[in-house]
């Protein structure tokens, strides 16, 4: 199994809108993808600093999980996930990745 954790940090202003906004929309989008992109067993979506009070500033944060790195392989290059993807770009100020093989 391969859990999947991304932290990102959000630009102030973005598309016409503020962080928090954008993060709403981001978490939206994310959560949005396992009804339409079943490859992940598990998603979550967490947003608020003080959520994360001791990672490094982070504004929303992403675990899932998938049985295999080619799971996870077909997930991120998947076209849905794609545009999910170019959302994410144009918000983001920062972003932050692990993947753990358990």
């Amino acid at each position: 199994m391969i859990k999947h954790i991304v932290m990102w940090t959000l630009k102030e202003q973005a598309e016409g809108r503020d962080k928090a906004a954008n993060a709403a929309e981001m978490k939206a989008r994310l959560l949005a993808l396992p009804a339409k992109l079943p490859l992940a067993r598990e998603l979550e979506v967490a947003i608020g600093e003080a959520v994360f009070a001791s990672v490094p500033p982070t504004d929303i944060v992403l675990y899932s999980t998938f049985d295999s790195r080619e799971d996870l392989q077909a997930y991120a290059t998947h076209p849905l996930h794609l545009e999910v993807v170019d959302f994410i770009k144009k918000v983001v100020a920062e972003r932050r990745v692990v993947d753990i093989e358990v």
